[in-house]
């Protein structure tokens, strides 16, 4: 889809200059946890994406940058790491590829995906030894086999966004990726983390900054509204992925929003994500679902830069309010909260980034989660 006709944001030379802090790879941080990478060593994990969208470091869904960075760890770790994901992933292990998206999502492009996971899973459970399978997907439950082998799924997204048998497969262990996910069910958590080594820090500018999938329950508007209010510049990236209702949101909400002082960029990665994030003055994120994590907010918060969140699902988890952002009610409170982030410290955020988001922690859970499954056969 073609950017909206608004002005060129900026030159290549008029972004921040990053500084990147030195913490150490996730590598070098995982000493810093209790628990052993070396777990998975010896092990082969098959890790299953969702069907369509590439797997990387620098993919726009949440799931895939998580599936992506225990990819990494496997492998660094000693392990065997197999990823089952669309055509065009980037990954350290050996890509098993299936079809990338093309035109709209459809049922029966849908349908079609599932049928070439199934296919993909059951070739290569005949073809290579796989001592655990590990699901990444929101319909994971469409292309799971009835095999004997250990099955986990992390849910990524809102418990309700699962159809029923997903949730009540027993031969298929359940994980949250936070404590408000999990509220009442019982079900492990492993928060999400992130690669701490690709954010530093940048000179402050006086734009404010929306990064993200673009559709309707991120709240694209809100922030755009809140900029109009504010006067501020305010600058949207991420992709407007090939459904037809986020298309019409953006479209119809988004674009008419836009002007010389709110600008889309455009999907962002990589250094040039970097330094907008660093260079913000703060990250809106005005969600309207219950977030069950945001990988976005533990970059900003790596970065120095602040963070202004709804008060939906595991947000508060992940933003401690006051200390590293602000937790918010409402788009009036929004508002009110920009005007307040000077009072945030930038090396408080850095530090509480590198005690709590580290990927080598995440992937220290996970491989003991790994590990105790593949070694119960």
């Amino acid at each position: 889809m073609p950017a909206p006709s608004t002005p060129t944001l900026r030159k290549e030379n008029e972004l921040p200059e990053l500084v990147l802090f030195v913490i150490g790879s996730t590598r070098k941080n995982s000493e810093w946890y209790k628990g052993s990478l070396a777990d998975v060593r010896g092990l082969t994990i098959l890790s299953v994406a969702y069907p369509l969208f590439p797997v990387g470091p620098d993919s726009s869904g949440g799931a895939e940058q998580i599936l992506s960075l225990l990819d990494q760890e496997i492998v660094r770790s000693g392990g065997r790491s197999l990823v089952i994901g669309a055509t065009g992933s980037t990954v350290t292990g050996q890509l098993i590829a299936t079809p990338t998206a093309s035109g709209f999502m459809t049922d029966s492009a849908r349908e079609d995906a599932h049928r070439q996971h199934r296919a993909a899973l059951k070739k290569t459970l005949d073809q290579q030894p796989v001592d655990l399978i590990h699901f990444h997907g929101l319909d994971f439950d469409s292309y799971a086999p009835e095999a004997d082998v250990p099955m986990l799924a992390t849910l990524h997204l809102p418990l309700a966004w699962y159809p029923p048998s997903a949730l009540a497969r027993d031969n298929v262990r359940l994980v949250c990726v936070s404590q408000s996910q999990a509220a009442g069910t019982g079900l492990p958590v492993v928060p999400n983390g992130i690669d701490i080594g690709r954010f530093g820090t940048a000179a402050r500018q006086d734009y404010l900054l929306w990064i993200g999938r673009i559709c309707p329950e991120k709240g694209v508007h809100i922030a755009l509204e809140v900029a109009h209010a504010l006067d501020m510049h305010l600058l949207v990236a991420g992709p407007v992925h090939s459904f037809e209702s986020h298309r019409n949101y953006f479209d119809q909400q988004v674009m008419p929003l836009l002007d010389e002082r709110r600008r889309y960029l455009g999907p962002v990665a990589g250094e040039e994500k970097s330094r907008l994030i660093a260079g913000a003055r703060c990250l809106l994120i005005p969600s309207l679902v219950a977030e069950t994590s945001s990988l976005v907010a533990m970059e900003a918060i790596t970065s120095g830069t602040p963070v202004i969140a709804f008060s939906n699902g595991a947000l508060p988890e992940v933003v401690d309010h006051r200390k590293t952002g602000f937790i918010v009610n409402s788009q009036s409170e929004m508002a009110e909260a920009v005007m307040k982030v000077g009072t945030i410290s930038p090396e408080v955020c850095r530090s509480t980034a590198m005690a709590r988001f580290a990927a080598s922690r995440m992937a220290c859970d996970y491989f003991k989660l790994y590990s105790s499954l593949a070694r119960s056969r």
